[in-house]
């Protein structure tokens, strides 16, 4: 009887694997290229077997008896996941798209180091906000969320069935359209800021015109940057936590 059972129990564990491997191959933190292969590999394995209890009856029965068809569904189970990996790594992008603007506006543009979530050099200004998010999301639980979008992802997308592309296509304009939108949001009192002050030494400019004013613009510039983080941190990591939560939820069958 278990010489007979492996061969199907074999089939639905790799039918598995194919969409959760491939998201976490893609999964901001742990799909970053500054970790091994064999530890991304070795965390989808596992993900995978602790999954198979809750997900087996959801998946087609009978695809050992049918190699064709089981290699065809595993393809579009690696789409899937590929399709919701890049997703997820796109609401990570906000916090990129602030950093860039912050640091531009405060005069901090040029300091550059490694974002350890996207794996990539990136304004100073950006790995801070990464990190500092990535916390946000452990602290508050939406790593919780983000499980339960892989589970809700066989409701939402039965294997089998063919690719959704238009549902796709949508998820991903939404999440892009919306990490830009969100992250010009965080960086708007910057944007305000360099506005006022640019201008006001500007006019400092034309009226003392012996006074070198970018001797004083740029300590000026970084110190009151710098103060208005201290002051906004919170309310700048509410809007990543609010952006991350609403992209999450679209994976979360209600």
């Amino acid at each position: 009887m278990i010489i007979h059972i492996l061969p199907d129990v074999t089939a639905l564990y790799l039918l598995l694997f194919a969409r959760i491997g491939a998201l976490v191959m893609l999964m901001p933190g742990i799909g970053e290229t500054t970790v091994p292969t064999r530890v991304r590999l070795a965390m989808a394995l596992l993900i995978t077997l602790v999954f198979y209890p809750v997900l087996s009856e959801r998946l087609p029965q009978g695809l050992s008896q049918d190699m064709n068809r089981l290699l065809f569904v595993m393809i579009w189970e690696i789409m899937i996941g590929v399709g919701i990996g890049l997703i997820a790594r796109t609401l990570m992008s906000v916090v990129q798209a602030a950093g860039a603007t912050i640091s531009t506006n405060i005069g901090l543009s040029f300091a550059q180091s490694v974002d350890p979530t996207m794996g990539q050099q990136g304004a100073i200004f950006s790995s801070f906000l990464s990190v500092v998010g990535v916390a946000v999301i452990f602290s508050t639980n939406l790593h919780h969320l983000a499980i339960a979008g892989i589970v809700d992802s066989y409701r939402l997308f039965p294997p089998g069935e063919s690719f959704p592309i238009d549902d796709f296509r949508v998820a991903a304009v939404m999440t892009m359209s919306g990490a830009f939108r969100v992250g010009i949001e965080i960086g708007s009192p910057f944007i305000v800021f360099a506005l006022v002050f640019n201008l006001g030494l500007g006019v400092l400019q034309r009226l003392m015109p012996q006074f070198q004013v970018y001797f004083l613009a740029a300590p000026l510039t970084i110190l009151v940057g710098l103060a208005i983080t201290a002051v906004l941190i919170g309310t700048i990591m509410r809007l990543y936590q609010s952006f991350v939560e609403t992209g999450l939820m679209r994976f979360v069958v209600p």
